[in-house]
């Protein structure tokens, strides 16, 4: 983001001068005054090492601070914002009211916070653009904090799904091969379900992706799926609810007549193991994935997509 131009946007010498006197009026004790103060400086300890409360009168004190703050505009902006506004907002003065003369002092502090607050208001597009220049940063840095989480995240699944490929027992494989599956879909905030029976099936599992439910199922053959297996897999998604879909995940592709058989119509879509790789190597995201190839089969009736096609298209 482009740096702010500190002249157009400085504080008007003005505006420092009514903070100086808001703040020596805002409190007749000098205990509670240094309290204020340091809490609203209390992530800035270089600032209170230059501020003589002991020695110094409010007054002296509050021309120290602001006098710091104008010298360092830029860096103290932030601050310098927040006390004059936590200043302008104060209706009440407690401090001042338990003193000899109570009504005169809170009358003067009341008409030296209406002079800054008068000020503030004329700076309200300094304040505004500061603010959304700081949510901006706020956000810029949680993205690639998420960003660098869900890159590690990437890949540490790849690095399982690797080790996956030299596995000697075909049934752990699938096991460890559900794990991460269900792990990746929870990345994306899918909702996967675990692997469930019913009467007459078995289910490898369930997850929810823009308001439609699937039913999921994954094979990591040595044979490419065939018809009879997609065959089998349509009239369990035919047996639940009239929303729902299905995915099928294959390592091992699909035969030739097995998608043709799906190329005019059907009720789910599928990937393979060039189309899981993409996504666990971060050259895809999964739900772009999911609704490319779902809306290829709303569009064609083909369940088969293939990742290299879309990379294709976006060329």
């Amino acid at each position: 983001m482009p740096q702010s131009n500190n002249r157009s946007k400085a504080i008007r010498p003005a505006a420092y001068t009514a903070l100086v006197e808001a703040l020596t009026t805002i409190y007749w004790n000098k205990d509670p005054f240094e309290l204020y103060v340091r809490g609203m400086l209390k992530d800035h300890s270089e600032l209170l090492a230059q501020l003589s409360f002991q020695s110094s009168t409010k007054r002296e004190v509050s021309g120290q601070l602001v006098n710091l703050l104008q010298a360092n505009e830029a860096r103290y902006l932030d601050l310098t914002v927040a006390l004059m506004l936590d200043i302008a907002d104060m209706e009440t003065f407690p401090n001042l009211t338990s003193q000899q003369d109570g009504e005169e002092k809170v009358a003067k502090a009341t008409a030296a916070v209406a002079e800054l607050r008068r000020w503030t208001a004329k700076q309200r597009e300094v304040i505004a653009e500061h603010e959304a220049h700081a949510v901006a940063i706020a956000e810029s840095a949680k993205q690639a904090q998420d960003g660098r989480a869900l890159a590690q995240a990437h890949e540490g699944l790849k690095q399982r799904f690797i080790v996956m490929h030299s596995a000697t027992n075909p049934q752990q494989r699938g096991r460890d091969f559900e794990g991460v599956i269900n792990e990746l879909f929870a990345l994306y905030d899918l909702e996967p379900r675990a692997a469930y029976s019913l009467d007459h099936e078995q289910i490898d599992g369930a997850f929810s992706f823009d308001t439609d439910h699937y039913v999921l199922e994954a094979k990591w053959w040595k044979e490419a799926i065939g018809r009879r297996e997609l065959d089998v897999f349509k009239s369990n998604i035919e047996r639940k609810g009239k929303n729902t879909l299905g995915l099928y995940i294959s390592m091992s592709n699909f035969t030739s007549d097995a998608l043709a058989v799906y190329s005019l119509s059907t009720p789910f879509i599928t990937m393979d193991g060039g189309d899981f790789m993409a996504v666990l190597d971060q050259r895809i995201r999964l739900d772009e994935l999911m609704r490319r190839k779902k809306r290829h089969a709303s569009e064609t009736g083909h369940c088969f997509l293939p990742v290299s096609k879309i990379f294709s298209e976006s060329d």
